[in-house]
């Protein structure tokens, strides 16, 4: 062979080699880590970057690090009060570390999604058909904090469950309706009775409060005439017996006031005139009397 078929010979396989050297370029992304096997034996882990594994010998796996959903199909599940419902279900989950997600599970979303079933069985088996329906929140914890426990040396951890339908069967469903519509109108007429009672409270508390108003003022007012009337009656009672003591006095002591005494004289004649009285009473001393009329007779006279 001369030196020219060896020349080719060399370059064919020095391009081979370099072929074969370039398939060994691998480009982890930054969401990903590369887990490198030595001949099928994990070896390490590497980070994100351009890395070269040793063609035929080394091997890189990739791992995605981003958080990911599986999707629960739906299934029948029965409630503790014999209610068959269709429940179905997302979880969203996250790889913690690499190398147990990729050795101690084959495959890790029909792993957990298996797993979720057999739980939302359980969860929701526990729970009557009305706290199952409001419930979701509580549901969500005690499928997430089960499947987290379990996953946990899958290296994923479970970040939320979200139980996206709970429906019941047709007819379960339209009783709910029903009842849910009486117990709407029993609300209303409920309503509708506690304001017609406030509207009659009101009323007659106003009706009342009217009442009292009005007697309180009707009250006062007889208050203010029986104190008006009584004024007058002081008043007048006060000036006949300041009259009568002025005629007393004058009586006694010998010198009356002739006007006065006539005055009272002509009104005791008055009574007389009546014809009513029976007993008419005079002063003992007449002539006083009678020169008091006289006088009050001349007083009489002089006027216009």
């Amino acid at each position: 062979m001369d030196n020219s078929a060896l020349v080719l010979l060399f370059a064919v396989v020095a391009f081979a080699l370099i072929l074969i050297a370039a398939t060994g370029f691998r480009v982890v992304r930054p969401f990903e880590r590369g887990l490198v096997e030595f001949l099928g034996r994990y070896e390490k882990t590497v980070e994100s970057g351009l890395r070269w594994v040793m063609p035929f010998v080394k091997r890189l796996a990739k791992v995605d690090m981003r958080e990911q959903v599986v999707d629960v199909p739906p299934q029948e599940v029965i409630t503790k009060d014999n209610v068959v419902v269709t429940v179905d279900a997302v979880i969203y989950f996250e790889a913690t570390d690499p190398v147990k997600l990729k050795y101690n599970v084959q495959n890790f979303s029909l792993a957990v999604t298996k797993l979720a079933q057999t739980n939302l069985r359980n969860v929701v088996g526990d729970l009557d058909l009305d706290t199952a329906l409001t419930s979701r929140d509580i549901i969500n914890a005690k499928l997430r904090a089960i499947l987290d426990d379990a996953t946990d040396k899958w290296g994923t951890r479970v970040v939320r469950v979200e139980i996206q339908r709970i429906e019941p069967p047709a007819d379960v469903t339209e009783a709910m309706h029903r009842q849910m519509k009486a117990e709407r109108l029993r609300r209303a007429v409920v309503t509708e009775a506690e304001g017609e009672k406030t509207a009659r409270v009101l009323h007659a508390e106003g009706v009342k409060t009217s009442s009292i108003i009005e007697a309180e003022g009707q009250a006062a007012s007889i208050k203010l005439v029986a104190d008006a009337d009584r004024y007058q009656k002081e008043t007048v009672a006060e000036g006949e017996a300041a009259a009568i003591e002025r005629v007393y006095q004058a009586i006694h002591t010998g010198n009356p006031t002739p006007d006065l005494v006539a005055i009272k004289y002509l009104e005791a004649l008055q009574v007389v005139a009546n014809g009513q009285a029976t007993k008419i009473f005079l002063p003992m001393d007449s002539t006083v009397a009678m020169g008091a009329l006289a006088a009050a007779g001349e007083l009489f006279r002089d006027k216009p």
